[in-house]
């Protein structure tokens, strides 16, 4: 071979080589269908994570990806040619259930959703996420059984926020607004900046003045769970507080008056960790601040505004409070006996 044919040779060699090394892997091809997926372009994600999946077939997070996409855009039936196969790998996780489960409730296929829900929750018996969901399948068919499993999912994984959320609008349709204004001040702490979260800060308002409007808040004591019997003759003893209206500043203080004697009643039966952080910003005076955040605006936004101007440093501490720490609910205090 000359060394001109040598030389040409290796340029080609190089070249190819140069070439093959920028091509993008299937990474920075997940990396940029997300981008696509971010600005409402399923199309063009759909392209590239399609690309990415004849690369890395059995790359599971590409599949998930792709069959999400599928959703968003509405062609469901190839969303659920990538998604149902998924559920058949040994390495399928709960975004596997939860993905297909999606495509399933938009083509309106009950029978497989709901088997689908129960093989996924045996599989994962402690995910709040697939137990959420399976209870909105529920409700959308206007079973109420689906407070059984948004109340299963509060059990086996209470930091989850969204089984707070539907069993508190659930409580509060029934007559026991004990837990919806339990569950809504726990939602409203786990997810604290939403649109959800100005909405059950409207439901807990409502809650207490429903409860209130109850002359007899005690009735059905032998269906309820010993816990919320305690709550509920702890809130009746202190209905005078509230006798000329249900308001933020009576609120606050019922709420102080409830928290002290609870602990002064139940200093250990209970351990709750919505009653201990209540404790603990009494005990550093931001219960006031507090009491506003959830309640003022819902009541009154003019006058909630106004409270935040004369009170700036005050309201300002607990905010700064509030986004330094995590809200974490343990295991082991779930003290509801299940759905009515």
């Amino acid at each position: 071979m000359s060394r001109r044919s040598l030389f040409l040779s290796c340029t080609l060699i190089l070249a190819s080589l140069f070439a093959f090394s920028q091509q993008p892997d299937t990474k920075s091809l997940q990396e940029t269908a997300k981008t696509y997926t971010r600005q409402g372009d399923y199309t063009n994600a759909i392209m590239v994570l399609t690309g990415a999946v004849q690369k890395d077939p059995q790359n599971l997070e590409l599949l998930k990806d792709l069959a999400f996409n599928y959703y968003l855009q509405k062609d469901f039936a190839k969303g659920l040619n990538v998604a149902r196969p998924l559920l058949e790998r040994s390495d399928a996780d709960v975004q596997c259930f939860q993905i297909t489960g999606m495509l399933l409730k938009a083509i309106d296929d009950v029978k497989e959703c709901e088997r689908m829900y129960k093989t996924g929750i045996k599989k994962f018996p402690h995910s709040g996420v697939l137990y959420n969901e399976y209870g909105e399948m529920l409700w959308a068919r206007q079973d109420a059984t689906a407070i059984r499993q948004w109340e299963k999912g509060i059990e086996v994984d209470p930091g989850y926020s969204t089984n707070y959320y539907n069993a508190c609008r659930y409580y509060f349709f029934t007559y026991d607004k004990i837990w919806a204004i339990l569950y809504g001040e726990i939602f409203v702490n786990l997810e604290s900046y939403s649109r959800r979260t100005a909405e059950i800060k409207d439901v807990l308002l409502e809650s207490y003045k429903k409860l209130y409007a109850d002359a007899d808040m005690m009735k059905d004591q032998t269906t309820r769970s010993p816990f919320a019997v305690a709550c509920l003759n702890m809130f009746a003893s202190l209905r005078p507080t509230v006798a000329q209206g249900i308001t933020t500043e009576s609120l606050i203080v019922l709420r102080t008056k409830f928290i002290l004697g609870w602990y002064e009643k139940y200093p250990t039966t209970y351990p709750f960790r919505l009653f201990e952080y209540e404790r603990q910003l009494l005990k550093e005076g931001m219960f006031d601040a507090y009491n506003q955040w959830i309640f003022g605006a819902a009541e009154n936004l003019t006058a909630f505004q106004t409270w935040t101007n004369t009170h700036s440093d005050e309201y300002k501490r607990f905010i700064n409070f509030q986004q330094g720490r995590v809200f974490k609910l343990p295991e082991g205090q779930y003290y509801q006996t299940g759905g009515k």
